[in-house]
């Protein structure tokens, strides 16, 4: 036995027992690691701020507290549940960061001022799509389909031979009561199109100057119309369009620097592809 004792092989061991024994005691009385969470004052600052805007007044100090108290609550169930991993394979989760990434590149992106020369040199670049539509000056006169019935084909032919015949006569006498106006200065195509509808407007643009003709349909019936003056579409000058303009190109200047970026992006990952056996395909071309 006291030559048992005496083997340094045992010695080893006990030293080891007694070490493993003392590192358990102090560890089942140590605290848990923990996180610092910081409040600092400006995020108090913001959250009295927030509260503010919904209330319509400012927090008591009891309100800031729970203010305080609920944003430490949500910052340690948010690390908690990173912690155990319930953000993953999460789709609304996935969509809210895919938002936030976009929305961080749309803020580098409209941060951007264009110059004189880039907006020059844009506009001259797209000048179908900053074309200042015609405008047109016209006389109508309006015939009732309600009140003339199936007669209204014949009185249109009558008034216009009137109206050739005698280009003097009193407009006031001729035709049906009506709100809508007997004559426009010139005014855009579009606004003619939401008082009169599409297809009058489209009409009276093709029409010829100085001269009555019809029946034009409206939404509210049959005219006869005579122009006064067209002014045809052209290319918008800088001045006129700046704001719509400069409008546009933040829009397609950030577009193309999104497009920019995940195409850095894209070159970090290698993308695998696997078709699954079965999987239906809708047939078609693609675009």
């Amino acid at each position: 036995m006291r030559r048992f004792l005496t083997e340094p092989l045992v010695h080893f061991l006990a030293l080891a027992l007694a070490i493993f024994a003392l590192y358990a005691a102090l560890d089942r009385n140590a605290a848990p690691p923990r996180d610092d969470i910081v409040v600092t004052g400006a995020k108090i600052e913001q959250l009295a701020g927030l509260f503010a805007r919904t209330r319509q007044r400012p927090p008591t100090s009891s309100e800031v507290k729970g203010l305080i108290d609920d944003h430490v609550k949500e910052e340690i169930l948010y690390r908690e549940a990173l912690a155990l991993g319930l953000d993953k394979d999460d789709t609304v989760i996935r969509r809210r960061l895919r938002l936030k990434m976009e929305f961080l590149s749309q803020a580098q992106a409209e941060a951007a001022t264009p110059s004189e020369a880039e907006l020059e040199a844009y506009l001259k670049g797209n000048p179908d799509r900053f074309l200042i539509e015609p405008k047109v000056a016209f006389r109508q006169i309006f015939l009732s389909p309600a009140r003339r019935g199936e007669a209204i084909e014949q009185d249109v032919a009558s008034l216009l031979e009137t109206l050739r015949n005698q280009p003097d006569i009193e407009l006031t006498t001729l035709g049906d009561a009506t709100i809508l106006p007997s004559e426009l200065p010139l005014t855009r195509k579009a606004s003619i199109g939401q008082t009169f509808g599409d297809p009058f407007a489209e009409a009276v643009a093709r029409a010829d100057p100085e001269t009555w003709v019809g029946p034009v349909k409206s939404s509210f019936g049959l005219h006869l119309v005579r122009i006064i003056e067209i002014q045809p579409s052209r290319p918008a000058r800088l001045d006129e369009i700046r704001d719509s303009l400069t409008q546009a190109w933040a829009n397609e200047k950030r577009l193309r620097a999104e497009e920019a970026q995940f195409a850095e992006r894209l070159k970090r990952y290698r993308v695998r592809i696997e078709t699954q056996v079965g999987t239906t395909v809708a047939p078609g071309r693609d675009p």
